[in-house]
């Protein structure tokens, strides 16, 4: 695993990971020349039903996902962690850990969007710099409390993602691939084939370990 470069990380369910998860994050690493991706699997998410598979499968799909990907890594901390999986205790803890390393966290569309409902979201820029992957055509807000944020923390030179630990905001197109970890979930419960959504090492684990199995049909989201 390299060290040179930004260190993003990545956080979500991944329930299971698919190939938009990966999609992105390889966009992302390619754009703004990442070191190092880091994806960070939730233990009990505040804003969103509990997963339905456990931690440990969770991260052995991730796992056998990222084979080959040297840029990539599963970080596990807040598996390991009591209590909700605020995203800046996670923050917190890396930029002790890092020191002034560029540190960036990627969300989707649909979590910036919310992000005026996270747990002490104001700081995450003095912690780290915020990569938004939005799909096409869609605007950000220019309005509220969020609009100012874009319009307070709003970079476009990936230079200054470099030359400064955080602090700043860069929202970026990537390609939109139509799948969800729901639909995923849906199929692989019905015995339906689910090839190309996911790498198969990961979908092997999904069906093999029978964590979704009689798992009915839930609300697709963005990046869940």
């Amino acid at each position: 695993m390299t060290t040179n470069g930004p260190l993003a990380i990545m956080g979500g369910a991944f329930d299971p990971v698919h190939y938009g998860h990966l999609r992105t994050a390889a966009e992302l690493r390619s754009h703004y020349s990442l070191g190092e991706v880091r994806f960070v699997p939730s233990a009990n998410p505040p804003h969103r039903p509990p997963h339905i598979a456990g931690g440990e499968t969770r991260t052995a799909m991730l796992n056998a996902a990222l084979q080959g990907m040297q840029w990539c890594s599963v970080d596990t901390r807040e598996l390991q962690r009591e209590g909700p999986s605020w995203s800046v205790l996670t923050l917190e803890e890396l930029r002790a850990e890092e020191n002034d390393r560029s540190l960036c966290m990627i969300l989707g569309m649909d979590a910036f969007l919310s992000l005026g409902s996270w747990h002490r979201w104001e700081e995450l820029p003095r912690l780290a710099h915020l990569l938004v992957a939005h799909r096409p055509g869609w605007q950000p807000p220019q309005s509220g409390e969020l609009g100012e944020f874009v319009s307070e923390h709003l970079c476009t030179d990936v230079a200054d993602l470099h030359a400064t630990p955080s602090g700043c905001l860069f929202i970026h197109e990537v390609t939109q691939l139509e799948i969800s970890s729901s639909a995923i979930r849906a199929l692989v419960a019905d015995g339906q084939s689910a090839d190309f959504l996911l790498p198969d090492a990961a979908l092997s684990i999904a069906i093999e370990s029978g964590c979704y199995s009689g798992h009915p049909k839930q609300e697709k989201s963005t990046y869940a």
